[in-house]
């Protein structure tokens, strides 16, 4: 009797301890809850992280993310001692510690935390290790903090997009989002003039130091400009977010001769935030590829049968950018704003091109040699108007914005050509010389008013209005100088004015709710589209002009249903129809002949894209792992794809045509997961499929196929002030409308060291380390079959030194020493 008792209490004993682990480890009934609020406007924050640390091993217990309304719930957590933490891009990073659950621990309700703009020039928020992360990522919205690409210092906005997530750029600097061209670019939430709007040129000139954040939308509401095929990427200029007075300075150095610089000041008190900044890029890239014609069904007045072509260049691009504004607080809410920015560019681009024209049997017809050499320049300027009144009521808030902008773009472009073999006999004809002078000026007018009103708890209706006007005048002129004389001929086939006025009127209104954890949102975007355009050019020697006019009202409607789910996940459902307006130099046909076989024209009579776009996203978090995955597909009606169409010449003239629709659909998944404790990584994988209609009048044939690319990035923390980072992409092959574009993959590498002070840091980092990226493609049709391939940059390395000063108002509470977390800058307790 004696043994069984003595057997049963241990029995019981054993199960009361595996019990108390196993409430330990899995979690109990303990938890937290909350609400994030801006401590200035008292809105809430959405989307902003959550974690709870256990204070006996440093490791994170519990990571969550507030909701639509700034709410957050960690629930099941196990006995123990704590940290708590939350942060979001921006803000200082809130803690609180000595946080101790108990068996007997029910809800700890932390109520309103209120977070204050970040202290430091870094943005502060937090990974699952405790440091601070590039991306903060919402269910349909990712803001990347640029600070903590390493490998992208030193360089431009375009660089600095190819390490984020979900977004690639092509060999010209074109962006596309998931695969997909027809991404909508803005500056500070507005279209920008530099370039004449030219989205490669814009990114191009902006230094990578003046951005402070990039937010992409892969599906965005009816409260956003319905433009753009596949989403929108805005990219966040360094704007004052810090109390006092504060500045810093960032200069780089890079192989080739490449330099940048940047500085930031900025004051701001209770009444008045004066902030600038200043930049210049110096950037020289090099480049080249070739080009391999093979023609098919060759008539018989042509004996060139082949055209091969090879390239070499050097492009030389210096740019300022400058930026200032004036934040006055009327009222404790209400803040009236000014500011403007100035952008002004140069750009010497230098080709040599080796010519060889062959024929059937690969016999030499015509060899020759020709420079390219262009000259750009131009100058850019916009000024806004804006204001924001928060009434009594929580939430309810009225804004207004009126936006100016002008640029003027001028291209100087001289071809000068040498023929060196004709029908294979060596000749060495003297050069002709062909010029051609464009002239472009663009203006953009902004006004821009919406309302927010809060209904019942959670329900909230926003409208609004916005009028963009669009006006570009453009012209072309060419002439030749006539081999060994002085004498200039006018070229009449590439003389021509085109003047655009393109308006888009649009009326909005969203409604959102929430019922326990389902929250939902209606809206409906109503446009008035209007692109008048005005033509002048010769028909030989004759003066000819002509008028095109596409007028267009549509509704784009949106719905979002998203559901919360226990484990710190959610899912969301949306639909939005959204447009893909031809871009400005899709429709002007002014003639691009840089190239001898390879003309580039536009087209003033396109119409746009019409896009249906679903997508089904999830979120979840883990201790060591946080996801996003989406599920998307989208039909594109009207679609835009260059025809390529060869003459008789041989000369393959491509120009911009509406076909039929297209097929979208895909899987992508963004992860941040942990390996060890200094080690984290961001991977980033996208399978998709596209699918062309075939289109008839254009000898189209239906095709598909699938595809996929990826990246991953890798963080190490060395030692406490050095860090490396890496990261490895890959694109695979992909098909287009009339060919295909081929693999390509590259590695880049940096390493940055804080000094003891965290006022200044030392980076060097390595781009495309093993000079793999290389844009090439295959394009096959009726008339040729062409291979084609290019680089522009090469292998590139920078070194930044970059250091921050200044003093800031902000009273935070210090830990105490025998504290194992270290205090940061930009924490503050509550």
């Amino acid at each position: 009797m004696r043994i069984f008792r003595t057997k049963t209490i241990l029995t019981t004993f054993l199960f009361l301890i595996i019990s108390l682990s196993l409430f330990a480890q899995s979690g109990g009934k303990a938890k937290i809850t909350g609400v994030l609020k801006d401590a200035a406007t008292q809105e809430t924050i959405p989307f902003a992280t959550a974690i709870l640390i256990d204070k006996a091993t440093a490791k994170n217990v519990k990571i969550a993310q507030t909701d639509m309304n700034g709410a957050f719930t960690m629930a099941d957590l196990p006995i123990g001692k704590f940290t708590f933490k939350i942060s979001f891009v921006g803000y200082q990073t809130m803690v609180r510690d000595n946080i101790a659950i108990t068996a007997s621990t029910g809800t700890l309700n932390f109520g309103d935390i209120k977070m204050n703009p970040s202290k430091g020039n870094v943005l502060s928020e937090i990974t699952v290790t405790g440091q601070k992360s590039g991306m903060q990522m919402g269910i349909d919205k990712k803001i990347f903090a640029v600070d903590q690409s390493v490998i992208s210092e030193g360089g431009s906005a375009s660089d600095l997009l190819q390490n984020v997530p979900s977004v690639s750029t092509d060999m010209d600097g074109n962006v596309s989002l998931r695969g997909s061209s027809g991404v909508r670019v803005l500056i500070d939430g507005k279209p920008s003039l530099i370039a004449g709007g030219n989205v490669a040129q814009i990114l191009q000139s902006i230094p990578a130091s003046s951005i402070e954040s990039v937010e992409v939308i892969t599906n965005p509401s009816s409260k956003y400009d319905a433009e753009g095929q596949s989403g929108i990427i805005n990219i966040v200029l360094k704007k004052n977010s810090k109390l006092g007075f504060n500045g810093s300075v960032a200069l780089t150095a890079g192989n080739r001769d490449n330099y940048n610089g940047n500085t930031n000041l900025s004051f701001q008190n209770s009444k008045v935030n004066l902030y600038g900044n200043y930049s210049y890029r110096y950037g020289n890239r090099l480049g080249g590829g070739f080009q391999d014609i093979a023609y098919k069904n060759v008539p018989a007045t042509r004996s060139t049968y082949f055209a091969n072509q090879n390239t070499v260049s050097n492009s030389l691009d210096k740019g300022h950018n400058a930026k200032a504004g004036l934040d006055y607080y009327i009222t404790p809410k209400s803040v009236i704003s000014l500011s403007g920015g100035f952008n002004s560019r140069e750009n010497d681009r230098n080709e040599f091109l080796d010519i060889q024209q062959l024929g059937k049997s690969r016999n030499p017809v015509l060899l020759s040699n020709r420079d390219n050499n262009n000259k750009g320049s131009g100058n850019s300027y916009d000024l806004n108007l804006d204001y924001s009144l928060k009434f009594n009521k929580p939430k309810e808030e009225l804004t207004f914005n009126f936006g100016y902008s002008h640029g003027n773009n001028d291209n100087d472009q001289t071809y000068n050509t040498t023929i060196t073999n004709q029908n294979g006999t060596p000749v060495n004809i003297n050069p002709s010389l062909n010029r051609i002078f464009n002239r472009g000026n663009n203006t953009n007018y902004n006004i821009q008013a919406d309302y927010t009103l809060p209904l019942g708890k959670t329900g909230k209706v926003e409208a609004g209005y916005r009028s963009q006007i669009r006006l570009g005048d453009n012209n072309q002129y060419a002439d030749s100088v006539l081999t060994n004389t002085d004498i200039v001929v006018r070229n009449n086939k590439l003389i021509n004015d085109f003047n655009s006025k393109d308006q888009v009127h649009a009326l909005y209104a969203n409604y959102s709710n929430q019922i326990n954890d389902f929250g939902y949102q209606i809206g409906l975007r109503a446009e008035d589209a209007r692109l008048d355009t005005y033509l002048e050019g010769y028909n030989i020697n004759t003066l000819v002009s002509s008028e095109g006019n596409i007028h267009y009202k549509r509704l784009y409607p949106s719905i979002f249903l998203t559901q919360k789910f226990k484990g710190d996940n959610q899912l969301q459902l949306s639909y939005t129809r959204r447009v893909n307006r031809p871009r400005p130099w899709d429709t002007n046909p002014f003639l691009d002949v840089s190239e001898p076989f390879n003309y580039r024209a536009g087209n003033p009579n396109l119409y746009p894209e019409d896009v249906h776009s679903f997508e089904l996203g999830y979120s979840k978090y883990w201790k060591k792992v946080t996801l996003t995955s989406s599920l998307y597909f989208r039909q594109t009606n009207d679609v835009i794809q260059r025809i390529r169409v060869t003459g008789e010449d041989g000369i393959i003239t491509s120009t911009p045509q509406n076909l039929s629709h297209q097929y979208n659909s895909g899987l992508e998944l963004i992860s941040k997961f942990d390996l060890i404790k200094p080690l984290n990584f961001t991977a980033n994988l996208n399978v998709y499929q596209q699918k062309f209609a075939g289109d008839t009048r254009y000898n189209i044939d239906p095709r598909s196929g699938f595809s996929w690319n990826g990246n991953i990035t890798a963080n190490l923390t060395v030692a406490k002030n050095l860090s490396l980072q890496m990261r490895g992409e890959y694109r695979a092959r992909e098909v287009m409308a009339q060919g295909r574009r081929n693999p390509m993959y590259g590695i880049d590498g940096g390493a940055k060291y804080d000094f003891p002070n965290k006022k200044a840091s030392l980076s060097f980092n390595v781009r495309d380390v093993f000079n793999t990226r290389r844009w090439s493609m295959t394009t096959d049709d009726a008339s040729s079959t062409i291979d084609f391939s290019r680089r522009m940059q090469g292998t590139m390395g920078n070194l930044t030194f970059s250091y921050r000063f200044g003093k800031s108002t902000f009273s935070l509470n210090k830990k105490k020493k025998d504290d194992q977390q270290d205090n940061r800058p930009d924490e503050g307790s509550f």
